[in-house]
């Protein structure tokens, strides 16, 4: 399973999401950051940022 925690791009937010492809992982983000934080322009660094914070959920503790 691969692990996303939007605290460790958006200070103090608890959400995360886990899935067993990075795709689905940046789906379920770029979603969040729409809905939760209020982004309305995902640009490509956010992209890159959710990627570069996505880890193997054996490795998260």
């Amino acid at each position: 399973m691969r692990l996303f925690e939007c605290g460790t791009l958006v200070p103090g937010c608890d959400w995360h999401t886990r899935a067993n492809d990075d795709a689905e992982v940046v789906r379920r983000a770029v979603e969040h950051m729409r809905n939760t934080h209020g982004e309305t322009i995902i640009r490509e660094n956010m992209i890159d940022n959710i990627k570069a914070r996505i880890r193997d959920e054996a490795n998260a503790a």
